[in-house]
């Protein structure tokens, strides 16, 4: 089975961790069973230094083992790696340290094992809140194991947890940090993809964006050189029911988000500095420069911008587009952006909107070439196909002629040159379709293709394949062309390995992902075949960072499950 898991990632959280983290996992897992096997050994070398709860000390050293080693076992089944873990361990901690002589225990370090599994697994934010839980916990084992706490060493090794927890925590941040814009980086990078075509690769971009940032809506706003109007597009939460839209809008209405300088990167944080004067809301810097400086915006302009937004910060970066202009808007509603934020935004800009604009000109450059191709095979069809069939009229037309009234063969001269007529029409619409290079449905052209191809098979090897759509699909020509070919294929391959006599093809185009199911009716135990991974199928799908799937269906079908994502 060919799998990838798409990952999605929050703002200062992890919603999935990616394959690689699990050699991570293995060694935080290793190492607490380690941590747990050496303090039990203290404990029986010297096991003098214990508070009120001494008495509890082993056993609860005996049982921290069996935690550490059944956590071990579970990860071997992908399981047992959530954030509740690093919790649990910092109240493990907590119980040591209250048996084994509270403050005053030489097991209290062993709280930042918790501080440095969760950091640098979970980001700043968990690892902070582990070291605030794992301050109240060592106060607490203290006061609770000692009559009389020794209050100048309990305070002092607590400042040191803390000092020296949050110190990793917001190392351990960062480390999440750049996994985080390393997975967003590789992921854009892998929608630049000419058959996906410009729409999709733009849109994927910005809902990555801003799923990344946790922002609320990302607008981009741009125009081609010498184009008339602006091309507005905009990626807003699903949660309220809306996807990505796109627009044209005049010079004047898109005059408001383009005030800044075209070099000019902008972030706006509303802060309680702000407010007070402290610090400025505004600030920006040029493309080429290193450094953040205030910005002294116009009141008017900036009045209409913030209330045009209503969000507590938004950053604004300038695309680098060779022929054209536009800027690119990230807005958060609650949380605060900030001058990294900013400063990797226009990174991934630079990294796409270059890609963005090779494959726009590829897209032209083939668009120019399949139309002198249509116009070409129009005019070898009309040359060398129409005109014989209308030579072949004309002289059934004149044979017609010399026939007596009465012969028996006019009726079925008469059927020929009516025949000759419809051919040479059908001919005549085929020539100006492909010389138009358009076609009018009632349906989506892949599914008419479909329909189509589904028809031929039934015409001539007598099997039944039924194509079922949810909904209408919504793709480039490229994506089509290639969703086109991944069916195709699948039902070349229930004629030719498989004795079914019935199939169905079910399309779904969702909001992420194009979903394909290619199944085919059960078949006797004496021609049944193992299951096998279509080659076709899936060096196609991998192509563009799909998965594929061979299983079962109701009744014993055999099923090629395909998932692109859009």
């Amino acid at each position: 089975m060919l799998q990838q898991k798409q990952l999605q990632w929050g703002k200062n959280t992890v919603a999935a961790l990616p394959p690689e983290d699990h050699a991570d996992l293995q060694m935080i897992f290793g190492m607490r069973l380690l941590l747990a096997v050496m303090a039990l050994l203290t404990l029986m070398i010297d096991s003098g230094h214990q508070g009120m709860a001494g008495q509890f000390a082993p056993v609860m050293l005996s049982l921290y083992l069996l935690y550490g080693a059944a956590l071990l076992v579970l990860l071997h089944f992908h399981r047992g790696n959530g954030k509740r873990v690093y919790w649990l361990d910092a109240g493990w901690c907590g119980l040591i340290v209250w048996c084994t002589g509270g403050g005053e225990s030489y097991f209290f370090p062993y709280f930042f094992f918790a501080i440095l599994a969760s950091s640098f697994q979970r980001g700043r934010d968990e690892g902070t809140r582990i070291t605030l839980a794992s301050c109240a916990l060592l106060v607490l084992a203290s006061v609770l194991s000692e009559q009389e706490p020794n209050l100048p060493l309990l305070l002092l090794r607590t400042a040191f947890v803390m000092a020296l927890g949050t110190m990793i925590a917001c190392w351990g941040g960062l480390s999440v940090q750049h996994k985080r814009r390393l997975a967003l980086l590789r992921e854009v990078s892998q929608q630049s993809n000419p058959r996906f075509g410009v729409d999709h690769t733009v849109a994927s971009m910005l809902e990555k964006a801003r799923v990344f940032f946790g922002a609320s809506s990302c607008i981009l706003v741009m125009r081609e050189g010498g184009a008339a109007h602006w091309q507005l597009r905009t990626a807003l939460d699903d949660s309220r029911g809306n996807g990505g839209r796109v627009s044209q809008m005049s010079e004047a209405a898109v005059a408001p988000l383009m005030v800044f300088e075209a070099s000019q990167s902008v972030l706006y944080a509303s802060s309680l500095r702000s407010r007070l004067g402290l610090g400025p809301a505004w600030q920006g810097k040029a493309r080429a420069s290193a450094t953040w400086q205030r910005l002294d915006l116009d009141a008017t302009q900036g009045t209409a911008l913030t209330e045009l937004f209503d969000a507590q910060s938004f950053i604004s970066v300038p695309l680098p587009l060779h022929k054209g202009q536009g800027r690119l808007y990230v807005l958060a509603a609650t949380d605060r952006l900030s001058k990294a934020d900013a400063t990797f935004l226009a990174q991934i800009v630079e990294q796409v909107f270059p890609q963005i604009e090779n494959i726009a000109i590829l897209d032209k450059l083939a668009s120019g070439a399949a139309y002198r191709e249509r116009q070409k095979i129009a005019r070898d069809l009309h040359d060398s196909t129409i005109q014989p069939y209308i030579g072949l009229r004309h002289g059934l037309s004149a044979l017609r002629a010399k026939v007596a009234a009465g012969n028996p063969l006019l009726g079925d001269l008469d059927k020929l040159i009516e025949m000759s007529g419809q051919v040479i029409g059908d001919l005549r619409q085929m020539a100006q379709t492909v010389r138009g290079g358009q076609e009018r449905h009632d349906e989506p052209e892949l599914l008419a293709a479909l329909r189509r191809q589904a028809q031929q098979l039934k015409k001539f090897f007598g099997i039944d394949i039924e194509i079922v759509s949810e909904r209408a699909f919504v793709l480039s020509d490229r994506l089509a062309a290639e969703v086109f070919q991944i069916v195709n294929e699948g039902m070349s391959n229930i004629r030719r390995h498989t004795t079914a006599r019935e199939g169905c093809v079910r399309l779904a185009c969702g909001t992420h992902a194009v979903s394909i199911s290619i199944e085919n009716t059960a078949e006797s135990e004496a021609s049944r075949r193992a299951p096998f991974m279509p080659a076709s199928i899936a060096e196609r799908a991998l192509a563009l960072g799909g998965t594929v799937q061979v299983g079962q269906a109701a009744g014993g079908a055999t099923a090629v499950r395909i998932e692109i994502p859009v």
